[in-house]
């Protein structure tokens, strides 16, 4: 993996979508997994939360002017519990979102997001609260997530945050991006390919 592919931090302006059990079909209607690539996905994230079937805004906080920009996503309990859609990491990562910062993920989400070197931390409560406060009262202000020290800073002030030590590491040393290392490995595969009477090599 080449050196940028290391993710020990994000540092940005931060929005809050308050809320417990956040499904993934909030996050990205079903409608829109049919889609082909996920390129122009970013602009239906929460669409049925942000438009009624009209098209008329509903003020959600992803369409306040104020919040243009973030980066830290910050929720609440059980977030992306539902379907296994990858559709709705790949939704929020595309709108710009770049860290989740929530009191608990549903697995499979947060799998989801480490796949595609979204890091999704956990804090408590509390912490999770004061810092969705914070995003409300100061928008546009930096929160800082080092996933190295393992803290979310904020306003002055630093609260610590936990995430599953494998996919920590694999952001850590630029490891979690699968599809990347198995083509930086297409020699060896090759290798074992040719010594395996039964898999003809045809080469990719």
């Amino acid at each position: 993996m080449t050196p940028d592919a290391k993710i020990v931090g994000v540092k940005g302006p931060g929005i809050a979508v308050p809320g417990n059990d956040i499904d993934t079909d909030r996050i990205m209607p079903a409608r829109y997994l049919k889609c082909v690539t996920f390129e122009h996905i970013g602009q239906y994230a929460f669409q049925d939360e942000r438009f009624t079937p009209e098209g008329k805004p509903k003020g959600h906080p992803f369409d306040d002017p104020k919040h243009k920009g973030a980066m830290v996503l910050v929720v609440n309990k059980n977030f992306g519990c539902g379907s296994s859609r990858e559709h709705a990491p790949q939704g929020l990562h595309r709108w710009g979102i770049k860290v989740l910062v929530g009191e608990s993920f549903a697995e499979i989400f947060a799998g989801n997001c480490a796949a595609i070197g979204l890091p999704a931390v956990t804090a408590s409560e509390a912490d999770v609260k004061a810092l969705q406060a914070f995003t409300n009262g100061h928008p546009g202000e930096d929160v800082t997530v080092d996933l190295s020290a393992k803290t979310a800073s904020f306003g002055g002030r630093s609260v610590p945050v936990e995430m599953r030590e494998g996919a920590r590491r694999a952001f850590l040393e630029g490891t979690w991006d699968s599809t990347a290392i198995l083509l930086e490995s297409l020699g060896e595969i090759k290798k074992m390919g040719d010594k395996l009477p039964y898999l003809p090599w045809t080469g990719v």
